[in-house]
């Protein structure tokens, strides 16, 4: 499921590079942690929401199949190294 989740989202950013991916396994149910680029999250969402949706309806499709429920996430990670950047250009 990584791989796949993978792969739609590398092939719809700008810095594929920077697409962090986390599976949280349960007995049934497993969630995957979504995070990239802050500039790449509306391509992800996509307008009222349609690109993470169909990715979503994929992933459910596929997790029907092997008998499990899964979650997406879209995880904003706060980059304290831009703040940082910030900060010494204005010194």
């Amino acid at each position: 499921m990584k791989e796949f989740v993978e792969y739609i989202v590398k092939n719809l950013v700008d810095n594929p590079d920077k697409v962090r991916i986390n599976e949280i396994g349960g007995t049934h149910t497993l969630i995957i942690e979504l995070s990239v680029e802050k500039s790449d999250i509306g391509k992800i969402i996509g307008k009222k929401g349609k690109t993470i949706n169909a990715i979503r309806t994929l992933l459910m499709s596929v997790a029907s199949r092997n008998g499990i429920r899964v979650n997406l996430e879209i995880i904003e990670d706060d980059d304290d190294d831009d703040e940082e950047e910030k900060e010494e250009e204005k010194s």
